[in-house]
């Protein structure tokens, strides 16, 4: 079951500039800073900073599952097929991504140290 997005991770080839930039607009600074990857943590999800990312691929999403390896069978009996494998990255985070039928990509992670700071909703439901 997917529990929602969770994470973004943008190609960042120049990696100084855009951790900069992002500190900037973010206005915090990075809480996971090293030299393979950068993350930032705004309102409780995961922006990340590749500098090994290849811009032409554009940004990767990551969807929150409890299980990875049952959601990557589910989508393996869907059809998908994977681009990148089941891995721990650290802390028991586990990343992987997948091409549906169509095309899309589709990234899953299990992450058990995530979680969700609410967001006060508007009477209209926006959360402005």
């Amino acid at each position: 079951m997917f529990l929602g997005l969770r994470t973004i991770v943008y190609p960042a080839p120049d990696l100084d500039a855009s951790r900069a930039w992002w500190t900037m607009v973010l206005g915090v600074p990075p809480y996971f800073d090293e030299p393979f990857y950068v993350g930032f943590n705004p309102g409780g999800y995961e922006l990340g900073l590749d500098p090994a990312a290849d811009p032409a691929f554009g940004a990767r999403t990551y969807w929150g599952v409890r299980d990875i390896e049952a959601e990557a069978a589910r989508l393996a009996a869907a059809g998908a097929v994977v681009v990148e494998p089941v891995t721990e990255v650290g802390e028991g985070i586990k990343l992987g991504m997948f091409r549906n039928p169509a095309g899309h990509l589709i990234g899953l992670i299990e992450n058990p140290v995530f979680e969700v700071i609410p967001v006060a909703l508007d009477g209209d439901g926006t959360g402005r």
